[in-house]
């Protein structure tokens, strides 16, 4: 346990989903005083996943779209509760889980970086002694004082990983961060994680690039229908879910 940066037992997280839309608090309120019942089914995004995660190990995580990858990353980062099973998480998390969570599109990338530091623990003055390094990273000086709705998804997403990247995190969490940026930002991206793994850096890395998975990490786990389907070393499991296609 000593060595263990996350460790999963057992973990299912079930959603209710409406069997008919109702898509306003009026229309639902409305639904209950004609004595209407909204009718839901169970959809189960993660059944009993299982297994841990070595400090300083960068595991990659594929999979198909909505096979379960993004809500385990949640899980993991404790955004998310799982309706059964057991997580330990041991060290900080900086989570890139979604483009655009946590910014606010009324102000300014400079404001927006504040925010993020503040909702990561840090203080003003650790983020203006910050500040600097991750607008270089994210390559937008001249975009920093414009409001973020002006902001390309390539522009939001170069400055959601300046900020989760700069924070030198024990486990860092990265989902499809990747597929926006151009190519020579995804390099750059990839050569940060590299250096964060030669410190001893945990890393969670989703991505469909399986060339980038298999660059970056060791190990991968393939999810589909919420379940883990393999387990094992990176090449395999990309091998395993290929064949799946």
């Amino acid at each position: 346990m000593d060595n263990l940066a996350i460790r999963l037992r057992d973990v299912s997280v079930r959603y209710r989903v409406p069997m008919e839309p109702v898509s306003t608090l009026k229309e639902h309120a409305i639904r209950l005083l004609q004595g209407r019942r909204t009718n839901y089914r169970e959809f189960w995004a993660l059944h009993d996943v299982d297994f841990e995660i070595v400090r300083g190990e960068a595991l990659g995580i594929i999979g198909r779209n909505g096979a379960g990858k993004s809500t385990l990353l949640k899980v993991i980062s404790r955004i998310l509760r799982p309706t059964a099973g057991q997580v330990w998480v041991r060290g900080t998390v900086a989570p890139l889980i979604e483009l655009g969570a946590g910014f606010h599109p009324e102000l300014t990338g400079r404001e927006n970086i504040f925010l993020n530091g503040a909702m990561l623990g840090f203080s003003q003055a650790d983020m203006e002694a910050r500040f600097k390094g991750v607008v270089e990273f994210a390559e937008l000086l001249d975009f920093i004082d414009a409001p973020l709705r002006t902001y390309s998804s390539g522009m939001m997403a170069r400055l959601g990983f300046a900020i989760a990247s700069d924070v030198d995190p024990d486990i860092l969490i990265i989902d499809e961060v990747l597929s926006v940026g151009d190519e020579a930002f995804q390099q750059k991206c990839l050569a940060r994680m590299q250096s964060f793994r030669a410190r001893g850096t945990t890393i969670l890395f989703v991505s469909h690039a399986l060339d980038a998975v298999q660059r970056l990490c060791d190990r991968a786990i393939w999810i589909d229908q919420g379940v883990v389907r393999y387990s094992g070393p990176v090449h395999d499991a990309a091998e395993a879910y290929l064949r799946s296609l």
